[in-house]
């Protein structure tokens, strides 16, 4: 059971236990800030009281539990490719990574060591069976719905995973908690920061990080328009993203957005918001498990309203062509596909 001392993962844990499962408890720390350490970007940032919270509540409801130490192999995955990323004018989403290169690879190598059949976390996911194959299934909350960053987990990571929460709205969950006595964790605020960036601010995190490396993405560069004319100065590609509007420090008589971003030339593109708009998106890194001639409903972003779209699997690189043009498509993000509420694939975006 992977437990971050939240509600969401307690939950998961008491509803099990009374379900009849022996459990193991594994929380495990990610990144050492100057402030704390932290384990689940969709739980909110974990710090060591966080961590001291799940063994706690672990030995309350009758089963070991144990603290592993992944800050190594989550630098060499998730952090690297993170600022990796951001240096090449793309970017990421480290939540995904995450869930395939941690939760569904070192914890899943920690539970063959320990002897469990099963993990389990607290997702708001459900899975389902089709045809003799297991699918993710978006969960019954919608808005809690995190089936987007869990897009590359295979038929057999789902055979070894359990979603207590997947049934359950965060109202439940919460009430759950409170009938159980635990009345302070149910009143739990969530954090939406990025596990290692706790505070939000990720271009001071870039930053300091290129200190330590290189400067790449955070040398000063030019804005230029869409017919290549210089517009302005920005102050480092990493410091943008596609759809920006905010903090571009430059006046061209029109609400300008960030359309383009040149990582080779250090280059920024600014146009107008209808210059955003596509049909098309290409993708790497694809997983596709559906029929293709049937429609589907795509997210670019976790955020974004899902959209029709036909996706040709087959196109030299694989395209999402949507049937009304999406906006701010943004390189290095996810690209998930889903028909009705199973989700039959997703890519990166290119």
């Amino acid at each position: 059971m992977a437990m971050s001392g939240g509600i969401d993962s307690t939950v998961s844990a008491i509803l099990l236990r009374e379900q009849g499962y022996d459990l193991v408890g594994c929380t495990f720390r990610t990144f050492d800030s100057m402030k704390d350490s932290c384990i689940s970007r969709e739980k909110g940032c974990c710090t060591i009281e966080s961590i001291m919270e799940a063994k706690k509540l672990a030995q309350s409801l009758g089963f070991e539990h144990h603290i592993v130490d992944f800050r190594d192999i989550f630098a060499q995955q998730v952090i690297r490719n993170f600022t990796e990323e951001y240096r090449h004018g793309r970017t990421p989403n480290p939540c995904v990574l995450c869930n395939k290169t941690i939760k569904w690879g070192a914890m899943l190598q920690l539970a063959d060591e320990w002897g469990c059949e099963m993990i389990a976390t607290g997702h708001y996911a459900r899975i389902a069976e089709r045809d003799g194959q297991l699918y993710l299934r978006r969960a019954a909350d919608v808005q809690k719905d995190q089936t987007y960053f869990l897009w590359t987990l295979t038929h057999e990571n789902l055979q070894r995973t359990i979603f207590p929460l997947g049934d359950f709205t965060k109202a439940q969950v919460r009430q759950m908690a409170a009938d159980r006595g635990y009345i302070k964790l149910s009143q739990k605020t969530e954090s939406q920061d990025i596990c290692f960036i706790p505070d939000g601010d990720y271009r001071s995190f870039l930053l300091a990080q290129a200190q330590q490396n290189d400067t790449r993405g955070f040398t000063k560069g030019t804005f230029i328009d869409a017919a290549g004319r210089t517009v302005g100065q920005h102050e480092g590609f990493a410091n943008y993203t596609i759809g920006q509007r905010k903090g571009l420090g430059v006046a061209l008589g029109y609400p300008a957005f960030v359309t383009r971003i040149d990582a080779e030339h250090n280059t920024v593109q600014l146009g107008t918001r209808e210059e955003l708009y596509t049909h098309d998106v290409h993708l790497s890194h694809v997983m596709f498990r559906a029929d293709a001639t049937k429609p589907i409903q795509a997210q670019i972003r976790f955020r974004s309203t899902p959209s029709e779209a036909i996706f040709m699997p087959d196109n030299t690189p694989p395209t999402l062509r949507f049937n009304e043009p999406v906006w701010a498509v943004t390189r290095g993000q996810s690209a998930v596909m889903y028909q009705d509420d199973l989700l039959v694939g997703g890519g990166i975006i290119e």
